[in-house]
């Protein structure tokens, strides 16, 4: 049985076909030889949910999954020189095949082991065949489940759905669309299943996770089954979740590059499928009317600092929207505030101190201390974050002045990004450290190294605090920290929302079963953080009004790993200005007594200048990762993705 179950984990889903059935009684093994009968294993609730329980354990923690990783990439992020060999470099460098070999990266894990609780076995690939084939044995044997009420069998239905449906949509983000497989696959037999599109794999996942919608609860605490591990069900998958995914499954179904096919040029960025974008809409329209009749336990995290800069909210008593991404002194409670809705298990909490929390900072003099790999958010990116009236920067009536370019920005910039002149340590340093207390980001100064400072004139503290330095000392033991990274919050609801709802009818657009236009819904999101409205200017305008979506989309979310998907799906991933990274080079004005005295948003600076860093020489082909030759070459059924 071990041996089997060995050989079944380690091959791909292709490989896994040519198996018999593999056995579902090795993760409930109680000694090494033991061995549990079919009937046991599904006869009741318990066992039943102990076999549904391994699914949760493979997701893949995108943070943690190395000791140092990589997720964004987009145009939103870089690392410094020694970071190159991250995916994130590899992607700019077009290297599209590293997925396949890069430790860095969640997507594959040739050590990979779904019954483990190291984050640094758990990979997209290896565990989404698995799992899907876990599923499906789950579901061949659902008639075993005798001795169980109608609400235990659902829920065990609802969860098998529901992860059918995920792990299949996880894998046709990056590799378009696939085989949907829905059966047990026999032992012996001519391979033959075919690719589908992929808005036919959408049609499939999407009746999945429509089954799971109608068959979970919105809480697990409220039901029956539920109380048993009452306070212990946030993660359970649940009914908001199941909308959640189904909204994005039509939603992403609806997008230029699903419609349209890979292509260059730009032309049809704005070219949705409007019947896939209706059924988004009314997805998301049925969860967000959930949440504002206050039927579910989701809500906007706050957004009320008395410190921003360092994180503080003015009540500790309340879940402060810092605390989606990570938590300091809680005893390591699990991010994810009232926001989060969709995770992983993050069982090694006190990893986060080992890995994320060391590669945000400047290296300069051991200030951030472990590994010379740090994250920086690239200069076109943080131009996404405009100004606090809620204009773009780029807008002639917006404000914005090149001579002070950090003042009156979206509140999101000062919660988000770390620029010139920001005090970057609390505590008491050395004399001859003082000089790292306060951020030198201007050109030429002390933490705009390539190799141990900012490439970019800025640094990242969204996902973790500033204070994670040798000096503040908050990645100790002492502070509790953990961090963690949601696949899906209530925030991106209200984006995807606003999208689906822009295609069918621009700001106006609406779905028919929640009362907020697309242009109400992101002016929700303003509100939390106190920025301005979508200005009439773009409102008018439907395609004014998608960028605005857009960039709405890239301010709010940035960072969280949903960029480069976005610029995909929208069929920019190989446009001006999207392919470029680069930097802001400017002269400080201002003397060092200024930033011990003043807030540095005020500063005043000289020359600023954006200068392009690198360039992405991307093609068609690049709109989808390579699948691997193992896989590709076994049937003539399972080609190879265009270009690779």
């Amino acid at each position: 049985m071990r041996k089997t179950y060995k050989a079944l984990f380690w091959s791909s889903f292709l490989f896994l076909a040519m198996w018999g059935f593999a056995s579902c009684t090795d993760y409930l093994d109680k000694e090494a030889d033991s061995t549990i009968s079919d009937d046991e294993a599904f006869k009741n609730f318990r066992n039943f949910q102990g076999f549904v329980e391994e699914i949760y354990n493979c997701i893949p923690d995108k943070e943690k999954n190395n000791w140092t990783s990589s997720w964004n990439w987009g145009d939103d992020e870089m690392f410094n020189t020694e970071g190159d060999w991250q995916m994130t470099h590899q992607v700019d460098l077009g290297n599209f095949w590293s997925w396949q070999t890069n430790a860095g990266v969640w997507l594959n894990k040739n050590n990979a082991d779904p019954t483990s609780t190291d984050k640094f076995k758990h990979g997209l690939w290896p565990h989404a065949w698995y799992c899907i084939r876990k599923v499906n044995i789950g579901l061949a044997n659902i008639d075993k489940l005798t001795a169980a009420t109608k609400e235990e069998r659902d829920l065990i239905l609802g969860q098998l759905y529901f992860f059918r449906a995920w792990w299949h949509f996880e894998l046709m983000e990056y590799f378009g669309g696939l085989p949907y497989i829905e059966e047990v696959l026999p032992s012996s037999g001519t391979l033959n299943l075919p690719r589908m599109t992929y808005q036919e794999c959408a049609d499939k996942a999407g009746a999945d996770l429509r089954k799971a919608a109608d068959l979970l609860p919105i809480n697990w605490d409220n039901t029956t089954t539920g109380q048993q591990t009452k306070g212990k069900n946030q993660l359970r998958v649940n009914k908001i979740m199941a909308l959640g995914y189904l909204g994005k499954n039509y939603l992403w179904a609806a997008s230029p590059l699903m419609k349209n096919g890979a292509q260059t040029g730009g032309t049809k960025t704005f070219d949705y499928d409007e019947g896939y974008a209706k059924k988004a809409a009314e997805a998301f329209g049925e969860l967000l009317a959930l949440v504002e009749n206050n039927q579910t336990q989701y809500a906007l995290a706050l957004y009320d600092y008395k410190d921003i800069y360092n994180h503080v909210p003015r009540s500790n008593e309340t879940s402060s929207f810092s605390e989606i991404f990570y938590t300091t002194g809680k005893n390591w409670l699990m991010p994810g505030s009232t926001e989060a809705i969709f995770r992983g298990p993050s069982t090694d909490y006190n990893g986060s101190n080992w890995n994320t929390t060391k590669t945000f900072g400047p290296k300069v003099n051991g200030l951030v201390e472990h590994d010379n790999i740090i994250h920086h958010p690239t200069a076109n990116y943080v131009n996404f974050y405009g100004m606090a009236n809620g204009l773009p920067i780029t807008d002639p009536n917006s404000g914005f002045n090149p001579a002070q370019p950090f003042k009156d920005r979206d509140p999101r910039f000062y919660h988000d990004i770390v620029f010139d002149g920001f005090k970057y340590v609390n505590s008491t340093m050395p004399a001859d450290m003082e000089f790292l207390r306060y951020c030198s980001l201007y050109t030429g100064g002390a933490m705009r190294s390539a190799a141990n400072g900012s490439r970019t004139g800025y640094f990242i503290q969204k996902l973790v605090p500033h204070t994670c330095n040798k000096y503040d000392g908050t990645y100790n033991w002492n502070s509790s920290l953990h961090t963690y990274l949601p696949y899906m919050r209530l925030a991106d609801i209200y984006l995807m929302y606003a999208e689906a709802c822009a295609v069918l009818g621009g700001a106006n657009g609406k779905s028919s079963n929640f009362a907020k236009t697309a242009e109400q819904a992101i002016n929700t999101l303003r509100d939390r953080v106190n920025a301005g409205h979508v200005n009439a200017s773009y409102t008018s305008d439907p395609k004014k009004f998608m960028n605005e979506v857009r960039r709405e989309r890239a301010v709010e979310l940035s960072f969280e790993g949903f960029r480069f998907n976005d610029l995909q799906r929208w069929l920019l991933l190989t446009e001006y200005p999207y392919n470029v990274k680069t930097s802001h080079e400017f002269n400080r004005l201002e003397d060092d007594a200024f930033y011990k005295n003043n807030d540095p948003r005020n500063a005043r600076v000289a020359n600023l200048r954006e200068v392009t860093i690198l360039t992405r020489q991307f093609g068609t082909k690049h709109y989808w990762f390579p699948l691997k030759i193992s896989d590709t070459t076994l049937y003539p059924e399972f080609p190879q993705n265009p270009g690779w």
